[in-house]
């Protein structure tokens, strides 16, 4: 039964009172307020029209007390007697986070750890007719306060010691994040009555040997006394159903499976998933039954020497791939509202954006069952953090059991999907140790090492042997190496948006990059539905209160010289801004791709949003996607032009990722921002499949009259790209002039650009015209008399005309007065 539906539930505040405000009070402190379960008390509050959107304007600072106060979910529901021979347990799927659980007043369990799942058996609690559950959380901000002067400190990268608590570390605030400290029933609750046995901690996990697939199945057979008389096992695979024969209160089983097809990611291949039915069953039927969906695969991690120190090479089925991969955050503050299209929507804008990995961070969740499902389904591949970062996490009781059996939980429910191929310890925990002077901190405490080293490796290795794990990004080889080493090992490169140029992004060469990125707001809608500043500024309050990095401001400031013109008008400030993410990412992926496979993954900060904030992310906190959306698509392309500086001179790099050799005559001109070509060659090139090609250009070919006001294109099918021999703010772009012409359709609308003069990066922000608006194209660059068409989907009464008003460019940057 799932109680989140079938019970009547209410929230009310039962502890630290004095925080709520006087207003509230007596309603919060007696009766309460209706409640939605799963959910959080912010949600439940905002639904009750008792608090303003913390997303919204200065709003978070005004419900900071929420995080402050102990509170009491109650639900009440009825039920029927039971038979004398059923069980009852109470099943948790997450209790967020300090939580004391009461069936009917009676102490059922005190917990303390978002984390993971809880079973109580609460039989004898139960009775005919009305029963209560009531969870009392207590203030998470009051427990982590006190555990940190218990303990004593240790090293954190915000205000609230959230490492001494097992909840998601975000939800105390972040560099992109609000600080909204949530408690709540945040996944399902239910009552589950059963009968004579049932299966406990069930895993369903795969191998490949040869052509042969394994179905790996164990789990626990629980119940009363004699109860494996006449039961029975039945594990389906592929269409083919298996008995097996639980011993010893147990089932361990391999089922193979011949000539299994396997399981690739995007871009390699086909998503070929198995159904897999396990059935416990007896002489009067199903006891009960579990599903999963598997694929086969193997995952290996190359970290082997080489001639440029060591690899850092995922290999999908003996291939290497080149990781084209992006973070993930929880795509949502109050997280027990991400729901299955939310999740598919945003795994679909992934797939869009030619991306074949989603890293999910530390600092936040395990997540639902549908994201691994989905990205199963998109061939994303996963690596999946362990839930730690950026601090010190004390190694003492009652943290280690705890941990421990999250960490047995997790794995055991993310093993069988065969998107899910690297298990990482911790983030940046080890750099912290190395860079931030954590040694003087700690003395001679735990700090999470043990976690990392020890225990968590132990886990995978019993749980997922087939699956890498690592004990921290970055992370390299051997302790006697900087774990931000580039030629060792992931590495992080935050020195470039925090104090360097973006094209000092092509500095080094690492092995792999696992974090990387450049702020921008949000797209302009999601800007202004939550910012309602007058005048609106890049420093007015409310876009301050929206933007969490220290020195945020400053950055992106800094960062735009070199580039464009500094902005007169907020309009062309978010133009600027947006457009130079979209450059600065552009050129860091090329760059890193080039060196294919060398370097052997990139992994953009970040996806997503949580919330409407100037960030890293491709895609606001409304689900848009920014400008620098379409430059990542455009540079984890299967096929890749890209002209790049090298020791021999400036150089053409095709990079093939796909199973077919690219043969290509590359038309490569010297042109004046006029359209006039100065000099002009046609190169023939082979990349092979899976490879790159580097090919010197002539020195003639680059050589330019007038470093200003001319470019190198290079062209090849539909794919062009353009070197500037200046940084972009010496450039003489020309003013603006184009032709636009639109044409509607039932379901699109397709602007046409005809280039009069030359255009750089041209944008069709379809989302200014109309809110839901997508556009399939952007960053287009044109030479006079050149045209592209973009089309519009997902409107809905905008006219026409109004996607040719929603145009801009770089060239405008810098013609701010015409």
């Amino acid at each position: 039964m799932d109680l989140g539906t079938e019970a009547a539930w209410t929230v009310r505040a039962v502890g630290g009172l004095d925080a709520v405000p006087d207003a509230l009070l007596e309603r919060l402190r007696d009766d309460g307020v209706p409640a939605t379960v799963p959910g959080c008390v912010h949600t439940d509050l905002l639904a009750q029209g008792l608090i303003p959107d913390p997303y919204l304007d200065l709003n978070e600072a005004a419900v900071q007390w929420i995080g402050h106060v102990d509170w009491e979910y109650r639900g009440v529901v009825d039920l029927d007697e039971p038979a004398p021979d059923v069980h009852s347990d109470l099943v948790c799927d997450g209790l967020d986070t300090v939580a004391t659980v009461h069936v009917n007043g009676a102490l059922v369990a005190r917990t303390q750890n978002m984390h993971r799942g809880y079973r109580f058996d609460v039989a004898e609690h139960l009775h005919a007719g009305s029963n209560t559950v009531a969870v009392r959380f207590d203030s998470a901000v009051t427990y982590t306060e006190r555990a940190c002067e218990e303990h004593g400190y240790l090293p954190q990268g915000y205000e609230h010691p959230y490492s001494f608590i097992r909840k998601m570390a975000c939800n105390f605030g972040w560099d992109w994040g609000p600080t909204l400290v949530t408690a709540g029933i945040w996944r399902g609750i239910r009552l589950h009555r059963w009968r004579r046995a049932r299966l406990e901690e069930l895993q369903v996990r795969t191998d490949v040997d040869g052509a042969t697939g394994l179905v790996h199945v164990r789990a626990g057979v629980v119940g009363r006394a004699g109860f494996l008389d006449g039961l029975t096992v039945w594990v389906e695979v592929a269409g083919r159903r298996h008995r097996v024969e639980p011993a010893a209160g147990a089932i361990d089983c391999t089922i193979p499976v011949d000539d299994a097809r396997l399981w690739w990611p995007a871009g390699y291949g086909a998503q070929h998933l198995e159904d897999v039915t396990v059935t416990l069953a007896d002489e009067d039927g199903v006891v009960e039954r579990h599903h999963r969906r598997v694929g086969f695969r193997t995952v290996e991690l190359d970290t082997g020497p080489d001639a440029f120190g060591r690899a850092f090479t995922v290999k999908v089925n003996g291939r290497p791939i080149f990781v084209k991969g992006a973070n993930w955050i929880p795509d949502d503050c109050f997280v027990s509202g991400i729901t299955r299209e939310q999740y598919a929507e945003r795994i679909a804008q992934a797939r869009a954006a030619n991306l074949n990995l989603l890293r999910v961070w530390g600092g936040g969740l395990y997540e639902d069952d549908a994201f691994y499902e989905l990205c199963d389904e998109q061939g994303l591949l996963v690596w999946q953090d362990f839930l730690f970062a950026c601090a010190g996490y004390p190694e003492t009781e009652p943290f280690r059991t705890e941990i421990a059996a999250e960490a047995r939980q997790a794995v055991r429910r993310l093993g069988s999907h065969p998107s899910v191929a690297l298990w990482n310890g911790s983030n940046e925990n080890l750099l912290g140790w190395y860079d931030w002077g954590w040694p003087e901190q700690v003395d001679d405490r735990g700090w999470g090492e043990w976690y990392y080293t020890r225990l968590l490796p132990a886990i995978v290795t019993e749980l997922a042997p087939t699956t890498p794990y690592i004990p921290s990004s970055p992370f390299s080889s051997t302790p006697d190496v900087h774990p931000n080493h580039p030629g060792d090992g992931p590495v992080h490169l935050w020195d470039v948006w925090n104090a360097l140029d973006h094209t000092r992004y092509r500095d080094d060469i690492p092995r792999f990059v696992a974090e990387y990125g450049f702020q921008a707001p949000p797209t302009w809608p999601t800007l202004t539905d939550a910012v309602h500043d007058e005048p609106l500024t890049p420093r007015s309050p409310g876009m301050l209160a929206h933007q969490k990095q220290i020195g945020g401001p400053d950055k992106l400031d800094r960062n735009l010289r070199g580039h464009v013109p500094e902005p007169t008008t907020m309009a062309a400030w978010h133009l600027a801004t947006s457009l130079n993410q979209a450059h600065a990412l552009r050129l860091a992926i090329e760059h890193f791709r080039s060196w294919w496979p060398r370097c052997a993954g990139s992994i953009v900060w970040q996806l997503n949003d949580c919330w409407p904030v100037t960030s890293w992310s491709l895609i606001d906190g409304a689900g848009r996607v920014k400008p620098a959306w379409h430059a990542v698509r455009a540079a984890y392309a299967d096929r890749l032009l890209t002209i790049q500086p090298r020791e021999a001179g400036l150089s053409l790099v095709l990079v093939n990722d796909t199973d077919l050799p690219w043969r290509q005559d590359v038309r490569v001109r010297l042109v004046t921002l006029d359209g006039d070509v100065r000099r002009e060659s046609v190169v023939p090139v082979q990349a092979d499949a899976r490879a790159t090609r580097t090919v010197t250009l002539e020195p003639d070919l680059v050589a330019p009259n007038r470093r200003r006001q001319e470019v190198l294109v290079a062209d090849a099918g539909d794919l062009r790209s353009v070197w500037r021999f200046v940084p972009d703010d010496a450039v003489l772009l020309p003013a603006p002039r184009y032709r636009p012409t639109v044409t509607a359709a039932a379901d699109a609308i397709e602007v046409t650009v005809t280039a009069e003069t030359f255009l750089s990066d041209l944008v069709l922000l379809a989302e200014q015209a109309d809110p839901r608006a997508v556009v399939d194209t952007g960053l287009v660059s044109l030479l006079p008399g050149e045209s592209h068409t973009f089309r519009v989907s997902g409107f809905a009464g905008a006219a026409p005309d109004r996607f040719a008003a929603v145009l801009h460019t770089s060239n405008e940057l810098f013609h701010a007065a015409s």
